[in-house]
């Protein structure tokens, strides 16, 4: 296979955009890896958009067409790999990060029927798609909210907190849910250590990536 590639899943405070940096300086400090890379982060791909200061949410069949659109986008790379033929990883390889993918629009739409997203991720799989599941420990979530963006927490109720946290367990469980129904083989990393050069060499050596 000519292809490979990584989709990144999780919270909004569970370090995806932080993993992909780190993803990204290990696979091009590897003078074998691909010459070829395709990144793709959440505004590619997420469902909630500010278009021009204004936040638009996108439909389940508006989000599929979306997702289905940047998959188009890949499929004719690798196909063109292909019809050259065998050759090395460095020269005609094809190496592709998408965040926030097929579990993000299987989570919120759980109650779709799974048809339309299911053939969506067979075709992942056919291009070598690995699926990472980034999660925090419960006892870690209010920490983790809080070191994005601490100054918007100063002076607001505990209740908002508590919620925000209930929020963030309540999303883990669901992807965690959504995953195990996924055709993407998913394997789940625990980011409360934020050791996220370790996570990518994890991915790319351990899991079998490199």
């Amino acid at each position: 296979m000519n292809i490979r590639g990584i989709i990144l899943e999780g919270y909004s405070n569970s370090g995806k955009t932080s993993l992909l940096r780190a993803l990204k300086r290990y696979q091009a400090q590897d003078e074998a890896s691909e010459s070829s890379v395709v990144i793709l982060g959440e505004h590619y791909s997420q469902i909630l958009h500010n278009v021009h200061g204004k936040f638009v949410r996108l439909s389940r069949e508006q989000h599929l067409d979306l997702l289905k659109s940047r998959v188009d986008l890949i499929k004719p790379l690798n196909d063109w790999a292909n019809f050259l033929g065998p050759g090395r990883r460095k020269s005609r390889g094809l190496f592709f990060i998408l965040e926030r993918f097929h579990l993000n629009h299987r989570a919120a739409f759980p109650e779709a029927d799974e048809i339309e997203i299911t053939e969506l991720e067979k075709q992942l799989c056919e291009l070598g798609a690995n699926c990472i599941l980034l999660t925090l420990s419960n006892e870690k979530a209010e920490e983790r909210i809080k070191s994005r963006n601490p100054d918007e927490w100063v002076g607001k109720p505990r209740e908002d907190m508590e919620q925000a946290c209930e929020d963030l367990i309540e999303t883990q469980n669901n992807l965690r849910i959504q995953a195990a129904k996924s055709l993407v083989p998913t394997k789940e990393i625990n980011t409360d250590r934020k050791d996220w050069n370790e996570y990518a060499r994890l991915i790319m050596e351990d899991y079998g990536f490199a």
